[in-house]
């Protein structure tokens, strides 16, 4: 433990496993998803930015989402599996700027999903307003909207727990830098931070949920009024990618969020954030590419010789 002047200058993270064998099975995994997560996200963009038709509200929304996992994964993976198989050690600079990442990333993650499933509402509740109710100026100001939002979260998290003065213990309950587990280590008052995290969380997590809910319920009531079966699955289509990413992710965001903002970060815990860290970021692609014709034709114009 590097301590000077009774504050803690580097934190250790706390190991998934001191087993050998597992560690380096778990680097492998980790090193392959994180691998998989940024080709697969890159590729997203690329196909997006080089095809024209692709240049809707839907997939501009869907290269914000790629740039946020990439961001999200890009900050925790790395060190991640430094831990794995070398030094467990974080400097308390490293950790606060993991932690800052970390938390913007999730922050405009949770919003832009709001946004998506507002585009999904218009575009199937009110086609004939589509056009103008998403133009091009109103998705970009839903963009600013939601990457400022998430930076300042960030910023005014990060910058109360650098406020903090830890005095040791430096060991970290945690794979990373998350802010619960951090706030546990210091030996001053955090009563403020734990209620503005608190507030974040029910706002973020909560009211974002909320209202991506009452979205999908009205775009559900929607297509259950078409009346033919063709109708129906094409309009479902156009949703079912992100209804199937939101699921996933609210489900594991809101278990680690909704618990006491002290409480603590155990296996499960671990495991679950393992999935909306590092394996929801890889699935994204995929979830969001596996049935889509647009972007499949896409991917023909950008690798020409993968369809010969």
């Amino acid at each position: 433990m590097a301590v000077g002047n009774h504050t803690v200058s580097v934190f250790i993270l706390q190991s998934f496993t001191q087993d050998p064998w597992l560690q380096g099975t778990l680097f492998c995994l980790f090193f392959t998803l994180f691998t998989v997560a940024l080709a697969g996200n890159g590729l997203i963009i690329a196909a997006i930015q080089c095809s024209p038709n692709l240049h809707t509200p839907m997939y501009f929304f869907l290269v914000n989402l790629a740039v946020l996992d990439m961001v999200c994964t890009s900050s925790i993976l790395p060190k991640a599996l430094q831990s794995l198989v070398a030094d467990s050690t974080i400097s308390f600079g490293g950790c606060l700027s993991q932690m800052f990442f970390f938390t913007w990333s999730l922050s405009s993650e949770l919003l832009l999903f709001t946004a998506m499933a507002y585009d999904r509402y218009l575009a199937i509740c009110r086609p004939l307003h589509y056009g103008s109710l998403m133009s091009g100026r109103v998705c970009v100001a839903l963009a600013a909207f939601v990457w400022s939002t998430g930076m300042f979260n960030a910023f005014l998290l990060t910058g109360l727990v650098l406020r903090l003065t830890f005095c040791g213990p430096n060991l970290i309950a945690h794979f990373f830098c998350e802010i619960p587990p951090v706030l546990r280590l210091s030996c001053s008052p955090t009563f403020l931070i734990e209620v503005l995290t608190i507030t974040a969380d029910m706002f973020l997590s909560g009211l974002n949920f909320l209202l991506t809910m009452v979205s999908y319920g009205c775009i559900i009531s929607s297509i259950l009024r078409i009346r033919s079966a063709e109708g129906k699955r094409r309009a479902f289509s156009t949703c079912s990618s992100h209804l199937v990413v939101v699921t996933l992710y609210y489900s594991t965001v809101l278990y680690s969020y909704i618990r006491p903002v002290l409480g603590s970060a155990g296996l499960l815990d671990k495991a679950v954030a393992v999935l909306y860290t590092i394996v929801t970021p890889t699935l994204n692609p995929l979830i969001y590419t596996l049935r889509n014709k647009e972007f499949k034709a896409a991917l023909k114009k950008l690798f020409p010789c993968s369809s010969n």
